[in-house]
């Protein structure tokens, strides 16, 4: 039977996913291994696995395919033979809003809790909507683009020619299908840049001015980069990352970006850089600190399955030195602009503190950026100043 045929492939990648990388890479590997599995294998074991670890901790003493058939339920508006096979009387509701859906769920199983889906709420930044937040791991996040205000038309007319769904937001963003295949749509892969929302919303923080010289000490591929550039072209960046891989895909965007006026060195922010950074002086600093992702975990799932407490701290840190090791090569009165994509008390608003405590700056303004409610991914962002040296005072 068909469903049998779904529920061995569903099993046959679950069973061996342990977490240690990424879902989505995991999957590519499997199914570059796995050739015999047909397109409709791939398509019905990606969305069971994904649904499946959207249940994060609740339910954990259920049976698999049972906890399957919950969260495929929840978070599809399409039935499947999952859901058909094991929770019958709900199928005629698969398309139903997510509140009436998880109404249905707590009544046939009143052990179900969505509180206990995000499993480390003791940690979380305060102001987060708990209800709203824990709703949201049922939603799959959507594909955000930021256009240029001169080219968003061509992209809206490409869109509507491929009937690809779309929301405007704002001048310059556009909301899409996760999944939506950009570069079968859209012809001209320099009319946009992937980028979510709530990533796009730091820029509001930045406040470049022309000539400046900026550093963008943790660029991986160099979205926040072309965001400042956007803000202002007429900009010098410094652009640096641990790993050279994520350097040369910056490269390949920056050259479709048309950004000509960087340089680019790789550099391991924990050590002592003097020597490389000895005489530079910066007009803004970007730190995009490596977290752990929890604002994320809408698009990886997986996460809250197999993260780990203790690595919270350990973050934290990672973030604490790596902002102060960058304080000293900050122009006076210049921002230091720290950003998380965490939702995590210890890796936002206290490393904030930590700065404020150790280091001679000012904060200008802070805020979790509150995503969740917007299909799209929580981050942090705070807008630190170098004070002025006093006379008789020595810099930070």
């Amino acid at each position: 039977m068909r469903v049998e045929h779904q529920i061995r492939a569903f099993e046959q990648v679950f069973e061996g996913y342990d977490g240690a990388m990424p879902l989505h890479r995991y999957l590519v590997a499997y199914f570059k291994q796995n050739k015999q599995m047909g397109s409709s294998d791939r398509r019905w074991a990606t969305r069971y696995v994904y649904s499946y670890f959207r249940l994060g901790k609740t339910l954990a003493e259920f049976a698999v395919l049972e906890r399957l058939a919950i969260a495929d339920f929840l978070c599809n508006n399409t039935s499947s033979l999952i859901v058909e096979k094991f929770l019958p009387e709900l199928v005629s509701q698969i398309s139903a809003d997510l509140g009436t859906k998880l109404k249905l769920i707590v009544e046939k199983y009143p052990l179900f809790n969505p509180k206990e889906v995000f499993a480390f709420k003791a940690l979380r930044s305060d102001g987060i909507d708990e209800v709203a937040f824990d709703k949201s791991f049922f939603i799959q996040p959507d594909l955000f683009i930021r256009v240029r205000g001169t080219h968003i038309q061509a992209v809206i007319n490409q869109l509507q020619a491929n009937n690809i769904s779309y929301v405007e937001i704002g001048d310059e963003t556009i909301a899409l299908p996760n999944g939506t295949k950009l570069e079968q749509v859209v012809s001209d892969p320099r009319l946009y840049q992937i980028q979510d929302l709530s990533s796009q919303h730091t820029g509001t923080y930045f406040e470049p001015n022309k000539y400046d010289y900026w550093w963008d000490a943790c660029a991986a591929s160099g979205g926040k980069s072309l965001l400042l550039h956007s803000l202002e072209p007429n900009i010098n960046l410094l652009v640096s990352d641990l790993r050279e891989s994520s350097l040369l895909n910056l490269q390949e965007r920056f050259q479709l970006a048309g950004i000509k006026k960087y340089q680019l060195k790789a550099m391991d922010l924990l050590q002592n850089n003097d020597q490389i950074l000895h005489d530079y002086a910066f007009d803004g600093i970007l730190v995009d600190a490596p977290c752990s992702g929890s604002g994320t975990w809408g698009r990886t799932p997986e996460m809250l399955c197999f993260f780990q407490e203790h690595k919270v701290e350990n973050y934290a840190k990672l973030q604490k030195a790596i902002a102060s090791n960058v304080i000293k090569y900050l122009k006076d009165g210049k921002p230091l602009i720290y950003m998380t994509c965490s939702v995590f008390k210890a890796e936002n608003e206290d490393v904030v503190a930590f700065l404020l405590e150790n280091f001679d700056l000012k904060l200008e303004k802070m805020e979790l950026i509150k995503g969740y409610d917007k299909k799209a991914d929580s981050m942090f962002v705070a807008r630190l100043i170098k004070q002025e040296t006093t006379l008789g005072g020595a810099n930070a």
